[in-house]
């Protein structure tokens, strides 16, 4: 090639570099007029993250019925459609197949393990005359959705290893029947903590120290505060040192441990951890959240009883320290005081009667309501609500010997058992779950010690498969139906559609 066509080839090239570069900024600055709302979705392990963020896009985009979000049900939402999201370093949130599993399968999608993104844009006319002059508006709203878990790690990084060893083992001694395995493997190796650092026993110690956080989280023991967060939902990172440590019983030893022992390891580990897993997470998605949204599966603490909801309560005081740090706080220089509503949610509404959505969010507001007292909170506009992203059930009443009873008619999940009967997954079963109590103190005491002991026996939810669409007469299939969704919209948006 000559020099002269070398020279004709390179111009050229830039010219068609500069051309990608206009198009490119063309395009963020059309972008750049458009506002927009990350919010954060998140709740501790079964919450219905999953469900929740795959039943508010689909009834967006598929026009649902959502008479409580005000842009819907004025008629004034014109579109809503997802787009790509615009962080092309966080995975993708998969809605496609996710409402496949809800509506086909009708199976529940797999449970948030790790970080993800979605962008959906909403056009809308504004509910003002004079905004309405100016023409439709636009909002791009990006849900981040990621594990609860993650945000009670945030404790760890107020706590220096003795400080979380300390909380670690002492929550660990309370769950005897849990924490056996990994008391008795912590005890085999306490007078191992000056020795030379052993691989084998690091790894021995993390692998029962995570089966016990396990067995805190199963249904029947529904316990909450289960910190680190990724060890139970570890992703890329399973098997890194960062992941492989335990808490040790320190003892009085106040002395700096020598280099290469056990105890200076699993110390450098614990900061590895704090360091690399944790603060980044704050820093770089949490702390740009606008609005956020904590799910909260109270039903399955109340089925494990009185521990599980007041480890529950530990677990709320914490997530709502995350969110508005003081003036003068050490969170300061990790999170900006960003984030201005959040809601509380108290999840999966159709597994109770009508007559007791009340009671769970005022079961949920006594809960938070003490989180915030706790926390010293405030800043952000804080609501709870009842709800329920997907309603698998409907209300009904069963007539026996000329009885009425009120219950709820659904198929529940194959395996879920009410006394001596096995559900198959298929049959449709109407099921009474007993009422919560009008006085909610009962739940937070153990049955020996509460009057309402059979009411507190008597309560049982199970849990129920999806429901079928309905269609219409024209054959057109419904959208997912739902308890309250939309009043959730319109805490979370319904502002910025105005």
């Amino acid at each position: 090639m000559s020099p002269l066509n070398s020279l004709f080839k390179t111009a050229q090239l830039a010219l068609s570099d500069a051309h990608t570069a206009l198009d490119n900024l063309t395009e963020s600055a059309i972008d750049l007029t458009v506002p927009n709302i990350r919010l954060g979705v998140t709740g501790l392990a079964r919450s219905g993250k999953t469900v929740f963020i795959s039943a508010l896009v689909h009834n967006l985009t598929a026009g649902g019925r959502l008479p409580l979000f005000d842009a819907a049900g004025t008629g004034r939402l014109a579109q809503a459609y997802l787009q790509p999201q615009p962080d092309d370093n966080v995975p993708r949130f998969n809605y496609e197949e996710h409402v496949e599993t809800l509506i086909k399968d009708r199976l529940w999608p797999e449970s948030t393990h790790q970080i993800s993104e979605l962008r959906l844009t909403l056009e809308y006319e504004s509910a003002t005359f004079f905004n309405r002059q100016l023409g439709g508006g636009k909002l791009h709203l990006d849900i981040v959705d990621y594990p609860g878990e993650w945000l009670l790690d945030l404790v760890l990084l107020k706590q220096d290893f003795r400080r979380f060893s300390e909380e670690a083992i002492k929550r660990a001694k309370a769950r005897p029947n849990l924490s056996n395995d990994f008391l008795s493997t912590l005890a085999r190796y306490q007078n191992n903590l000056h020795d030379e650092f052993s691989e084998d026993i690091a790894r021995e110690l993390a692998s029962t120290f995570t089966e016990y956080l396990s067995r805190c989280r199963e249904d029947e023991n529904a316990l909450s505060m289960l910190p680190p967060g990724r060890f139970l939902m570890p992703g890329d990172m399973k098997g890194t040192p960062a992941l492989t440590f335990a808490p040790l019983d320190l003892g009085t030893i106040q002395t700096k441990p020598k280099a290469n022992t056990l105890q200076a390891m699993m110390e450098r580990r614990y900061e590895a951890y704090r360091k690399h897993v944790v603060r980044p997470f704050f820093k770089n998605h949490f702390a740009k959240l606008d609005r956020q949204i904590v799910l909260v599966d109270a039903l399955t603490a109340i089925n494990a009883g009185p521990e599980a909801l007041q480890d529950l309560n530990q677990a709320l005081c914490e997530i709502m320290g995350a969110f508005r740090p003081g003036k003068s706080s050490w969170l300061s220089s990790v999170l900006p005081r960003r984030i201005d509503r959040i809601l509380f949610a108290a999840t999966k509404a159709d597994h109770l009667r009508r007559e007791d959505h009340d009671h769970l969010e005022a079961l949920l507001k006594q809960l938070v309501d003490q989180a915030m007292n706790r926390a010293k909170f405030s800043g952000a506009k804080v609501e709870t609500l009842a709800l329920a992203s997907v309603r698998a059930t409907r209300q009904a009443t069963v007539h026996h010997e000329g009885i009425e009873t009120p219950a709820l008619l659904g198929t529940p999940l194959p395996e879920e058992t009410i006394s001596e009967m096995m559900f198959d997954g298929e049959e449709e079963a109407a099921i009474f779950p007993g009422d919560l109590p009008e006085d909610l103190k009962d739940l937070f005491s153990s049955q020996e010690d509460s009057n309402n002991s059979e009411d507190r026996s008597a309560l049982k939810y199970v849990r129920f498969r999806p429901p079928k669409l309905e269609r219409t007469a024209e054959g057109i299939t419904l959208s997912l139906p739902h308890i309250r969704l939309d009043s959730a919209m319109e805490f979370l948006l319904g502002d910025k559609l105005a």
